[in-house]
């Protein structure tokens, strides 16, 4: 699908990764589902996530977006702004998504902006937009993450999707 490109972070997230010696922009990915499906994430921060994703190879029998690839753009981005709100201390783990599909999309790429609508302490709730080239909504998200505190052993799970 092409160069992975590198994701545009806070240099405050950055530096607390960094601290803990972890290179985040370079580990960083849309995970291993995210990359067979094109995903690319273009800005990362706890306040916004941008991504695209393409249509083409993302369809169902009718030559449409499949409305479960626009879940899994749903699903990476709001947990990626979760990740980032919860620190290097927590693990985003979703527990509730919701996907309303408005119009179909037969070509192009998609974009997802998500959005936070509540950054607490155990959970964070993004709204997520995916709009066509033109601008138009495709559908509307919003996905929940439990934010639980990082176990002995989840580093060796973390691991960067392959090219």
């Amino acid at each position: 699908m092409g160069e992975q490109q590198r994701v545009k972070f806070p240099q405050e997230i950055i530096d607390e990764y960094a601290a803990l010696g972890v290179d985040l922009p370079a580990l960083f990915s849309a995970g291993h589902l995210g990359t067979r499906m094109g995903v690319q994430i273009l800005e990362a921060s706890p306040e916004k996530v941008v991504a695209t994703m393409p249509v083409e190879g993302n369809t169902q029998p009718y030559g449409l977006l499949h409305g479960g690839a626009s879940a899994v753009l749903a699903e990476t981005i709001g947990s990626i702004g979760s990740m980032l709100h919860g620190g290097s201390s927590k693990i985003a783990v979703g527990v509730d998504l919701n996907c309303t599909h408005h119009r179909g999309v037969r070509s192009g790429m998609v974009t997802g902006v998500a959005t936070p609508v509540h950054r607490g302490r155990s959970t964070a709730t993004y709204e997520i937009v995916i709009s066509d080239e033109e601008g138009h909504r495709v559908c509307s998200a919003r996905l929940t993450c439990l934010l639980r505190d990082v176990r002995p052993g989840d580093a060796a799970q973390a691991r960067p999707a392959a090219d």
